[in-house]
């Protein structure tokens, strides 16, 4: 088991599927992380040197992921909410908040999304 950021990860495990397992990583961040460490698309975990992994630890601890980025997004929605724009109603009434259509079958995944903020 290797540590990166504090998450247990399996030695066969992909580096870009462990980075991309982190809340705020996506494919294109995660490039351009491994480009910066000079690691190999196919690299695993478990192939890592010590000095890539202390690299890859500080460079985590650097940006906006998991929780920090979460928290962010809920005061950013709060924060629509509270001046009462057009998005920050949408947001309250669990509905498409980009335009999106509102036909039943469409809205679904705006209603599921949107949901965790109707309790605030």
């Amino acid at each position: 088991m290797v540590f990166i950021f504090g998450v247990n990860f399996s030695e066969q495990q992909l580096v870009a599927k462990a980075l991309q397992s982190f809340y705020g990583i996506g494919p294109h961040v995660c490039k351009g992380i491994m480009a910066k460490y000079f690691i190999h698309n196919t690299a695993k975990v478990g192939a890592l040197q010590g000095r890539q992994l202390d690299d890859l630890g500080a460079e985590l601890s650097t940006m906006t992921i998991e929780n920090d980025l979460r928290r962010q997004v809920v005061d950013n929605i709060k924060r629509l909410r509270d001046m009462g724009t057009y998005r920050g109603r949408r947001h309250a009434m669990s509905l498409p908040v980009r335009g999106q259509n509102t036909r039943s079958t469409q809205i679904l995944t705006a209603r599921k999304l949107n949901r965790i903020e109707r309790r605030g």
